[in-house]
């Protein structure tokens, strides 16, 4: 028997209002106590509710509290939308569903009127000062949009354990380099934080390309102007749990760099180190996955099984900011028994990526339909 089975209509009503005024008061109250700064958030969301409360609690805990959080209800058949109103923060419906998490971004672009706005997916929660942290480092006025350490928020399936090393990695060891140079290739589009006026003078969140946090990103340094990437600002997003979810994430990231890569060749040639890095993750991408793919398995089999090495020759490299990272969280051994599953997740991703590059490149067959990685 659930807690309302016994009581009239108009009773229940009466009382889930008042829990709802009850929030919204509560919600409130803690905004009042702790520190505003001017940041609205938005939150795309389609069929989120199993996640969505825990997004905006997250949001709700933070160190420093934005103006306002603006939740996106881009269509859902769920209860997405009321989980939101619970809480206590504003909720804003498209006419129709917008197609995509950037569509969603931009019908609220223009109702926001803080100095900042802070982009979340409806899946990724917030360490308690997250925001703080990035919002300290948009002192500089040249700094139009600073992201964070990005750490899946859990960590069981083969598919999962393989995102937690990836992540471990690339922003240890990556990132880190990317940010000393004052070139983070993207503000990640799961946690960011951005100027509104760069939001309004590029149009928003451009629906070009799959991959649209890059895209403002790369934009963004065509433009003079500089992104940060904040280590210690840490946010926790729910990665996909089966292969076929990641195949469908695997496909739109692979799919969106190669569509930046065309668009904004030219313009990439005028800023010396994004141009390496990009050029480095061309070869990486295409050359060292053919490499990969086929020609260590073909000398594996006709020369000798010691090419195999091969598929294990740059481990080093991959345990040792992993494992630095993890311990400092930890975590050495959730690290160390995910290995295995970041190899197989590179084989899977070598693959996926040489698919999207014949498709994009030879077929001419551009993805333009979204698809959501969980």
């Amino acid at each position: 028997m659930g807690m309302f089975d016994d009581k009239p209509p108009s009773q229940v009503g009466e009382e889930l209002s008042i829990e709802v005024s009850e929030a919204e008061t509560l919600n409130s109250e803690m905004r009042d106590r702790k520190r505003m700064c001017p940041v609205t958030v938005i939150v795309p969301a389609y069929n989120e509710a199993d996640c969505i409360a825990d997004t905006v609690n997250s949001l709700l805990r933070q160190s420093l509290t934005p103006e306002e959080i603006i939740v996106i209800d881009d269509g859902s058949t769920d209860n997405t939308a009321e989980i939101c109103s619970s809480l206590g923060v504003s909720v804003i419906t498209p006419p129709e569903n917008t197609g995509s998490k950037a569509g969603a971004q931009n019908y609220a672009l223009n109702q926001i009127k803080t100095e900042y706005t802070l982009a979340i997916d409806a899946d990724t929660t917030l360490k308690e000062d997250a925001l703080e942290k990035l919002f300290n480092a948009m002192g500089n006025p040249e700094v139009v949009a600073a992201c964070g350490f990005v750490i899946p928020q859990k960590v069981s399936t083969l598919w999962e354990r393989g995102r937690y090393v990836e992540y471990l990695m690339a922003f240890t060891f990556y990132k880190e380099i990317q940010e000393y140079y004052e070139k983070p290739l993207i503000s990640s589009g799961c946690f960011s934080l951005f100027r509104t006026e760069y939001l309004q003078q590029v149009n928003g969140w451009s629906l070009r390309t799959m991959a649209e946090d890059m895209d403002l990103t790369w934009t963004a340094y065509q433009r003079g102007k500089k992104v940060r990437f904040i280590p210690d600002a840490i946010c926790y997003p729910i990665e996909p749990h089966n292969f076929h979810f990641m195949r469908k994430q695997l496909k739109r990231w692979a799919h969106g760099f190669i569509q930046n890569v065309r668009l904004h060749w030219k313009g990439l040639l005028q800023v010396p180190f994004l141009r390496s890095i990009v050029m480095v993750m061309c070869w990486d991408a295409s050359i060292a996955s053919i490499f990969y793919l086929t020609a260590i398995p073909i000398l594996a089999v006709t020369v000798s099984p010691l090419f195999l090495l091969g598929y294990i020759i740059d481990l080093p490299m991959i345990l040792v900011p992993t494992l630095v990272k993890a311990y400092s969280r930890g975590e050495t051994w959730k690290a160390l028994s995910s290995i295995p599953a970041f190899l197989v997740l590179r084989v899977v991703n070598s693959a996926i990526f040489l698919e999207a590059l014949f498709k994009e490149l030879v077929l001419k067959r551009t993805l333009t339909t979204y698809e959501k990685g969980h």
